[in-house]
């Protein structure tokens, strides 16, 4: 199993900008360090989930599946 992301500096970014809405701010700042800290939480996370679904695609890949119609018409 895959260890989880740590998620914390975009909760804490999305409760920054909660905040700053509720209190009709027109703008945010936020120090490098937190846009460093975002930027790769977030580039981990699309990596994670690119894999996941290269990985998704590559097993529905190699099954076959068999689907049966059977029509009965018996009283037109």
């Amino acid at each position: 199993m895959k260890d989880p992301v740590n998620t914390f500096p975009i909760e804490k970014f999305i409760q920054q900008v909660k905040t700053a809405d509720s209190s009709n701010q027109r703008e945010i700042r936020i120090d490098i360090q937190t846009a460093k800290s975002i930027t790769f939480t977030l580039a981990e996370l699309l990596a994670r989930l690119n894999g996941d679904l290269e990985e998704l695609i590559s097993k529905n890949n190699n099954t076959e599946e068999v689907i049966s119609v059977i029509l009965e018409g018996e009283k037109f």
